[in-house]
């Protein structure tokens, strides 16, 4: 009875300094962000990514405390690791709309407020980018409706990109 005390001590402090870590990273983040030319999408997706990291981390750190066993662990990693890697080269799933969000983020001249037109006969996509997130990003129509497209499209497909003149918000 006593290892299962330790082990919820040892939880409880695991939770409490990741708790400490998520909102202390938020805001240091935040305020250096701030200060670079990043608009608040931007800053917004690092927030969540490093969000993701902290908590895969500590995971790790709490099995580790309930005994599962190193090679346990390295078996979840790898299987992980695998997924993202598969992530890359699928096409349709998921894994592969997370991935594009990464590379939107870093490499793609989409943000929120753009003016978006997708150059494809078949398809009319056509408005500005109101958000960003792991898996698609939205757009709002002259009509005012929202369309959404998967991340993974802005990598097979073609769009003219123009940045708003007006700073109105997106989402009025």
């Amino acid at each position: 009875m006593e290892h299962y005390k330790l082990q919820i001590i040892e939880t409880l402090v695991i939770l409490g300094v990741y708790i400490l870590l998520y909102f202390a990273f938020k805001t240091i983040i935040n305020n250096f962000l701030k200060k670079t030319s990043l608009e608040r999408g931007r800053r917004k997706m690092a927030i969540r990514s490093l969000q993701l990291f902290t908590t895969i981390a500590t995971i790790i750190l709490l099995t580790g405390v309930w005994g599962f066993k190193q090679n346990e662990i390295a078996l979840f990693a790898s299987s992980i690791l695998t997924a993202l890697g598969i992530a890359f080269f699928a096409q349709w799933s998921l894994l592969s709309n997370i991935t594009s969000s990464i590379l939107i983020f870093f490499n793609h001249p989409v943000k929120l407020g753009d003016s978006i037109k997708l150059l494809h006969k078949d398809y009319n996509y056509e408005g500005v980018v109101i958000e960003l997130n792991y898996f698609f990003v939205y757009l709002k129509t002259r009509d005012n409706e929202i369309i959404t497209i998967p991340n993974s499209h802005f990598f097979d497909k073609s769009f003219s990109v123009s940045e708003n003149k007006e700073k109105t918000d997106p989402h009025t």
